[in-house]
């Protein structure tokens, strides 16, 4: 054991995993073709089959939030992040009391890199990517750029290591560019956290030019957004290949996961059994396709058990060897005895989101949803799609939820989003 240790450090092979984590921006949860999908999607159909297809993967409705349980392994009410996007005019972001995950990842010894949108702060600079723990910064502060210019609302938005950066293209290929440079460049004394948070196949619908012709019998925004699936794809397997080529393949552990569920599904995105989408509670809002595949180490396979985004930091911390004792507890358990089949996680209890207007909570198999004076019961394992409101039927459980639910709004910071002020312009350059 002492001679293979020397031997990997000899020849700078970290003994700690890499750790790639691509995460896909407004995905339908069913629009991957390893779920049946009619979108191919071949390099992520490759990663997933190899590994553990995670089929009760919970984020939040909407982008920001999702990021920031990611990112600090704690429910967005914490942050008072619970509600919408980080606006480009919000003067607001993750707060910066709270640890993050690139910093948990470098303190124990990691390299780490963004490279894709950030979306949890930018409108002063310790907000920004290379303050709150990353190593290397490429790509986009918010959301809904547009994919050529790189800007939004008049506002340039593209930035190489929180500096501008004026490079010309596509913006999902320039992501996985960037990723798989970073991984032929790393450190290699060094293991690497590899953030991937593509922009696609978020709005605005736009096509590289080399995807003009694919799915003609497709209807306009279908077929566009099919053909922006086939880049991040094709950029996934781009990122895929330059781990291979450094020899690293085996001693990395790849995580994928959108940030919500497809919006406007059916003629949009496809979110299969599912109730409705994006923005939503329902099950079409927040559960999302996703997978954890590591050679080797995560058997091939399905989990059904819940899960929550949330849970990915405690989980990557304790495989890199760092330590979760922090100020601020965490929401998130550690995965590694699910996702290796050692141990299931019993009767979990996740929060979906809690607001001033309602909120969701799954414990076991049931889920309540509620919103205003609507309150809705669902048994998930029996019905999917949501289609039948237990609520009339068991007020006992409707309670217990209910009871869980409120102590969870009790201990919510107040949301900090705000509406856009009059007279708002957007500023020639965003985080400058």
């Amino acid at each position: 054991m002492i001679l293979l240790l020397a031997s990997l450090l000899a020849i700078g092979q970290p003994t700690k995993p890499n750790i790639v984590f691509i995460v896909a921006d407004d995905l339908g949860s069913f629009d991957v073709s390893w779920r049946g999908g009619k979108i191919p999607t071949p390099n992520l159909d490759k990663l997933a089959l190899a590994g553990a297809r995670l089929e009760a993967h919970y984020v939040l409705p909407v982008c920001s939030p999702t990021r920031a349980a990611l990112m600090t392994g704690r429910y967005p009410m914490r942050h008072g992040l619970q509600e919408g996007v980080v606006r480009p005019w919000a003067r607001y972001g993750l707060p910066l009391d709270e640890r993050t995950l690139p910093q948990a990842l470098r303190e124990a010894g990691y390299e780490t890199a963004i490279t894709g949108k950030w979306h949890l702060g930018h409108f002063k600079r310790d907000y920004l990517p290379t303050r709150r723990g990353f190593d290397h910064q490429y790509g986009h502060y918010m959301g809904a750029i547009d994919y050529f210019k790189h800007d939004r609302d008049g506002g340039f938005d593209w930035h190489r290591d929180d500096k501008v950066c004026r490079e010309e293209g596509y913006s999902t290929d320039l992501i996985a560019a960037e990723a798989a440079h970073l991984v032929e460049k790393r450190d290699t004394q060094k293991p690497l956290f590899l953030y991937v948070p593509f922009n696609a196949v978020h709005s605005p619908l736009q096509v590289a030019e080399r995807h003009q012709a694919l799915f003609p019998d497709l209807k306009p925004n279908r077929r566009k957004y099919a053909c922006m699936l086939t880049a991040m794809d094709e950029g996934v397997g781009k990122i895929v290949a330059a781990v291979e080529k450094a020899g690293i393949r085996d001693n990395t552990l790849f995580v994928f996961t959108s940030d919500n569920g497809g919006p406007n599904p059916g003629p949009l995105t496809d979110n299969g059994p599912y109730r409705a989408g994006k923005g939503t509670l329902y099950e079409g809002g927040v559960r999302v396709a996703a997978f954890a595949t590591w050679t080797g180490k995560i058997p091939a396979g399905t989990i059904d058990q819940p899960m929550h985004v949330a849970d990915w930091y405690p989980t990557l911390v304790k495989l890199a060897g760092g330590k979760l004792a922090q100020a601020k507890p965490l929401d998130g358990v550690d995965l590694w005895p699910v996702l290796t089949g050692k141990s299931g996680a019993g009767q979990r209890e996740i929060l979906i989101n809690t607001t001033d207007n309602g909120g969701a909570i799954r414990v076991g198999d049931h889920k309540l949803v509620v919103a205003g004076k609507k309150v809705e019961l669902f048994n998930l394992k029996q019905d999917p799609g949501e289609k039948t409101n237990l609520a009339g039927s068991e007020s006992s459980r409707v309670r217990e939820l209910s009871d869980r639910l409120e102590k969870y709004r009790r201990e919510a910071v107040p949301s900090k989003q705000k509406p856009q002020p009059a007279g708002y312009k957007a500023p020639a350059i965003w985080g400058e």
